[in-house]
């Protein structure tokens, strides 16, 4: 399942890596946007298979952040 991002903004941290296992509404990382802090929570129970920013990224709404499978 693809996470997008909600909103344009900055990503502040990345808490994953590929191959980590992770629980719904775990942490993958947070994105700043707006002068506010927006945790980016997974999607379900899973694997994370894709990360795809990195910190310090600028991402656009509707940008794939991460993958969990």
């Amino acid at each position: 399942m693809e996470v997008k991002a909600r909103m344009p903004g900055l990503i502040l941290s990345v808490n994953v890596k590929e191959g980590d296992a992770v629980k719904s509404r775990d942490v993958l990382g947070t994105l700043e946007a707006m002068k506010m802090e927006q945790p980016i929570p997974a999607p379900q129970d899973g694997t994370v298979t894709a990360v795809k920013v990195a910190k310090g990224d600028t991402v656009k709404s509707g940008q794939v952040l991460f993958e969990v499978g």
